[in-house]
């Protein structure tokens, strides 16, 4: 099922913000660039959607797959005690899920992460081993297209 519509633009602020990872057949994988936490979004290749009902049933039921996906990964190759998943939206309207693997003790636990402490970008070294456990945890996923700039 072809969810994509060509006329997709990413938000700039999660352009910005974030490193291109890949695409899922309906959501493009986005790495936070906060070394804090290892933190994906999830965003839906559509146009002019900003919440989950918006979007027609059947890329529901994909957006459901993939961020299982998601959520999956990051607690097995990370050894995540916790994963936080949220749709906020406040600041950047365009629809887009938060994938954070949080760890007793972690710099901001047991709070959400947001507004607790400035993000600190990836040094090279640290980016090599956070994109390492990704493609572990995706390499036998056939539906997921690599787009990430670093391999």
């Amino acid at each position: 099922m072809d969810f994509v519509v060509s006329s997709f633009e990413l938000d700039s602020r999660l352009a910005r913000d974030c490193l291109l990872v890949g695409d899922f057949p309906l959501c493009r994988l986005l790495l936070m660039n906060d070394s804090l936490y290892p933190w994906c979004i999830l965003v839906p290749r559509v146009v002019a959607v900003q919440e989950i009902y918006q979007l027609e049933d059947a890329a529901q039921q994909q957006l459901q797959i993939e961020s299982s996906v998601l959520a999956r990964l990051l607690k097995m190759q990370f050894l995540a005690d916790k994963i936080n998943i949220a749709a906020l939206g406040n600041v950047v309207s365009q629809l887009h899920i938060h994938h954070i693997a949080r760890f007793y003790g972690d710099s901001a636990w047991p709070a959400p992460v947001w507004g607790k402490h400035a993000a600190q970008p990836y040094q090279p070294e640290e980016l090599d081993k956070v994109t390492e456990k990704l493609a572990r945890g995706l390499a036998d996923n056939a539906s997921f297209t690599w787009l990430f700039a670093h391999q």
